[in-house]
């Protein structure tokens, strides 16, 4: 199937082009920790001449205990976003758990809307995304086979947008436990035509493995990614943070900014073969 190409700022995202990186923290903290990780994370992906989105989400709605980080509200979030655009010069990705979320002006603001993983059946929710009109980063839920993502899809095509992303972000594989498939990235890509994503960090999380919080194991991410990348994919996403432990979510996981050049360096590598460029 042709592969779609999605305009983003002043880049393409697609298969058959240079990976694009969608990195940043778990869950907003702060104004002043979103600067300076987008700022970091940028400068990188400049050296390495990587299209660079950055992600956070405002709320993390979807947590194991009712006593975990969720981040710094929709509101608070708004002028955030803002000030990364204007100042960093990046293109932003956030999540949107609800219906009247659309109707905020961070829906707006940001280049590109993410649904979440749990919530990527709901057809309401990708109705009303759909018709926000910009691009859409549909997380293939765990429970999902790669190839019923096309059902997903067609809901947000009959809307009109065809500025469509899936994520892979693992698939459950027993209790507490995520398995990353690379043969479901190379389906999604064949059988939709989308720009394929890999979530790494989401990918190695064991959800709920801490009791009341999700575990993983940060040094397999860049495995994940790898993987994905030698398939032929249009993205990486990855969370990132100058100190991962201190997070208020989603820390096993997350790569430390530390690190992430040469990760970075090795999937440019990969992804240069692959594509040749």
């Amino acid at each position: 199937m042709k592969q779609n190409k999605i305009k983003v700022k002043d880049f393409f995202i697609s298969n058959e082009l240079p990976f694009t990186l969608i990195a940043g923290p778990c869950a907003m903290e702060s104004e002043e920790h979103s600067l300076m990780l987008a700022d970091a994370i940028q400068n990188i992906c400049t050296k390495l001449g990587i299209n660079y989105v950055f992600k956070a989400s405002f709320d993390k709605a979807n947590r194991m205990s009712i006593k975990s980080g969720r981040g710094i509200g929709i509101d608070k979030s708004l002028p955030v976003f803002k000030k990364i655009k204007e100042k960093i010069g990046c293109a932003v990705l956030t999540d949107f758990h609800e219906r009247e979320q659309f109707k905020h002006e961070v829906a707006n603001v940001v280049d590109i809307i993410q649904t979440p993983a749990f919530l990527c059946r709901q057809t309401d929710l990708l109705v009303d995304a759909a018709k926000v009109g910009k691009p859409i980063n549909i997380k293939k839920g765990q429970f999902m086979a790669p190839w019923d993502m096309v059902n997903l899809v067609n809901k947000v095509l009959e809307q009109g947008n065809d500025q469509i992303m899936l994520c892979d972000r693992g698939t459950s594989f027993g209790y507490n436990t995520l398995v990353s498939d690379a043969t479901g990235l190379a389906i999604m890509a064949e059988q939709t035509g989308c720009p394929i994503v890999i979530d790494a960090t989401h990918s190695i999380q064991k959800p709920g493995g801490l009791g009341n919080k999700s575990g993983g194991n940060r040094e397999l991410a860049k495995i994940v990614a790898r993987s994905g990348i030698a398939v032929g994919i249009s993205a990486v996403f990855l969370e990132v943070h100058q100190d991962p432990d201190t997070a208020p979510s989603d820390g096993p996981n997350m790569v430390k900014l530390e690190n992430l050049e040469e990760i970075l360096k090795h999937l440019v590598g990969i992804d240069k073969v692959i594509k040749n460029y």
